[in-house]
C-alpha cells in the first residue's frame, strides 16, 4: 500500500511545493495594497494627492527617519503607492509575475522572496539615498519577482528573454522617468533574484534546511545593510 502510494504520489516543482496549488498570496498582497490605497485616499480626500495622507508621513520610507529608529518604514513603505496609475502598474505586475512565481515557488517561500525582495530595495535606498529622501511603492517587490522569474526560467532551461527584455525595459522607464526610485528597483531585483536561485537550486536531498538556511542567511544580510546604514551618521 506504501509503495503504491510513493508511485502515485504527485512531483513536486523544482522548489519543492506541490504543483496545481491555488494561487493566493497574490491576491492577498494586492488587496492589501488596494486598501492602504483607499486609506490614504480617505486621509488626504484626493485620490491623486494621497501622499499627503498622514499615513505617507507615518509609514513611508525616509533613511533619515530610519535612522532616528522608525525601523518598521523598511516595509510599510513598500505598500504605499503614489497616485492610481502608480498602484495600476504595480499591481498588474504583481498579477501577471506574481500568479507564476507562486505555482513554482508554492505560497511559503513566494511570500519569503517578496518580502526579501522589499527589504532588499528599502537596503539599497538606505545606501545610496539621502536622508531626507522620500520612498515609497511595491516596485521593489515587483522587481524582484522579475528577476525570480528569470531565475526559474533558467533553472527550467526555458527562454528566459521576454522576462529579461521586460526587466531592462523596466530599468530603462526607471532611467528616464524623474521620480521613480531606479536604485530601490535594482536592489530589489538582485535580492528578489538570489533569494529564488536559493530555492530551486537548493538540493533535493534536505531541500527544505538549505532553503530556510539560505533565505535566514540572505534576510540577515540585507538586515545588517539596513542596520549598518541605519546606524551611520
Amino acid at each position: 500500500m506504501n509503495e503504491g502510494r510513493r508511485e502515485t504520489r504527485r512531483p513536486g516543482t523544482v522548489a519543492g511545493a506541490t504543483p496545481g496549488a491555488r494561487v493566493i498570496v497574490v491576491p492577498t498582497l494586492i488587496a492589501l495594497n488596494v486598501l492602504v490605497y483607499v486609506w490614504t485616499v480617505v486621509q488626504a480626500g484626493d485620490p491623486m494627492s494621497n501622499a499627503a495622507a498622514p499615513l505617507f508621513g507615518e509609514w513611508a520610507l525616509v533613511p533619515g527617519l530610519v535612522q532616528a529608529g522608525e525601523w518598521w518604514r523598511v516595509l510599510t513603505s513598500g505598500f504605499l503607492h503614489i497616485g492610481g496609475i502608480h498602484l495600476l502598474f504595480n499591481m498588474v505586475a504583481l498579477w501577471v509575475l506574481g500568479r507564476d512565481l507562486e505555482t513554482v515557488l508554492g505560497r511559503t517561500r513566494f511570500l519569503a522572496v517578496y518580502l526579501i525582495a522589499l527589504l532588499g530595495g528599502a537596503a539599497a535606498v538606505m545606501l545610496f539615498y539621502e536622508p531626507n529622501q522620500a520612498v515609497a511603492g511595491a516596485s521593489g517587490a515587483v522587481f524582484g519577482l522579475m528577476g525570480g522569474l528569470a531565475v526559474v526560467l533558467r533553472r527550467l532551461r526555458v527562454p528566459a528573454g521576454q522576462v529579461i527584455g521586460v526587466i531592462v525595459l523596466n530599468v530603462v522607464i526607471s532611467v528616464t522617468i524623474p521620480g521613480i526610485s531606479l536604485i530601490g528597483h535594482l536592489g530589489g531585483l538582485v535580492v528578489g533574484a538570489a533569494a529564488t536561485a536559493a530555492l530551486v537550486y537548493a538540493p533535493a536531498r534536505n531541500r527544505v534546511p538549505v532553503q530556510v538556511v539560505a533565505l535566514v542567511a540572505l534576510t540577515a544580510v540585507v538586515a545588517l545593510v539596513i542596520g549598518v546604514t541605519a546606524l551611520t551618521p
